[in-house]
């Protein structure tokens, strides 16, 4: 019997799986995360938890082995029951009790069952097809601001030429040539600082277009990787699905079935009915039909308690 897979897929629907005497697998559904120091991204994920004091038969497990097997509920439960006796055996002895895909069972010093999960299985269907994403770290450089040299001051020194007394003073062009040669060279020097000073001007402000631009790119992508879901399902939250039934028996025969509906509604119970004929040519009959599982658990225990001990859960979309 392969018991890690009927575990494992009941743990994609339900948040309790039950093995009787042993415990209960128990799921929590936890939204994305973020790992800071790898900066990566976790999409949603059903976390799977162990408690050792839920040990009670609530027939979901049984039940779907007997589906899965095509066998009676009745032998699914003994297989069961037979599976347990040997897992207790194993444990007393220290052995550890690995789950394909769900986890290990053993015990402490204690004698106490704890439970070691596997991570790398999601058991939320919302989420399948979705794995973690690694965010490169974005590296802003930082802009060196140039600082120009200060301006090379032409110091003029004029010639101090004694005059001679009754002479008349005469103008040196030589003089005047050298005045508005550094005129001219103080006007190009600066000229030429101003544009190199307007050209890096450009150069950063064009830089800081560009990296906000790739900043804008690299986190709209982000956010699309992250959160966009190709072909999103669309669930009709307004149907209301009762996928917990309630069986009072099979009957072989239509007329007997439709007898044993008619006792059930004279006992109080007003949505009893027949459902169709299954594959072994047998016609179930139900007390009701619920929308939770614990709708139904708690019904079901107030019929076995009152009504009938052999009463049990089938949990099926019908």
């Amino acid at each position: 019997m392969n018991i890690e897979q009927y575990i494992s897929e009941l743990l994609y629907r339900y948040q309790c799986v039950i093995i009787p005497n042993i415990g209960a697998f128990l799921t929590e559904t936890i939204t994305t995360t973020v790992q800071e120091n790898i900066t990566t991204f976790f999409p949603p994920k059903k976390v799977v938890s162990f408690n050792s004091y839920i040990k009670n038969n609530d027939g979901l497990l049984a039940n779907h082995i007997a589906l899965q097997e095509g066998i009676s509920y009745t032998i699914a439960v003994a297989k069961l029951d037979s599976l347990v006796k040997e897992w207790e055996q194993n444990l007393q002895r220290r052995e550890f009790i690995i789950l394909k895909n769900i986890g290990i069972l053993k015990y402490n010093i204690e004698n106490h069952i704890v439970f070691e999960a596997f991570e790398h299985t999601n058991y939320l269907t919302s989420s399948f097809g979705l794995t973690s994403l690694v965010s490169p770290t974005i590296k802003r450089e930082v802009l060196k601001t140039i600082v120009p040299q200060e301006t090379i001051k032409i110091l003029e020194e004029e010639e101090k030429e004694e005059p001679i007394l009754g002479l008349p003073q005469k103008k040196n062009p030589f003089r005047n040539f050298l005045k508005y040669t550094a005129i001219l060279a103080v006007g190009v020097g600066s000229g030429t600082f101003g544009y190199l000073s307007y050209l890096e001007q450009e150069e950063q402000s064009k830089s800081l277009t560009v990296q906000k631009e790739v900043q804008k790119e690299v986190e709209t992508k982000l956010q699309e990787a992250t959160f966009f879901i190709e072909n999103p399902v669309h669930l009709n939250s307004e149907k209301k699905t009762l996928a917990f039934h309630l069986v009072a028996g099979s009957f072989r025969s239509l007329s007997n079935a439709e007898r044993a509906v008619n006792e059930l509604k004279a006992k109080g119970f007003p949505d009893a009915k027949i459902i169709d004929q299954n594959e072994q040519g047998l016609f179930p009959v139900f007390y009701g039909s619920y929308a939770t599982y614990t709708d139904a658990q708690h019904q079901l225990t107030t019929i076995q308690e009152k009504d009938n001990p052999e009463a049990w859960l089938l949990i099926k979309n019908l």
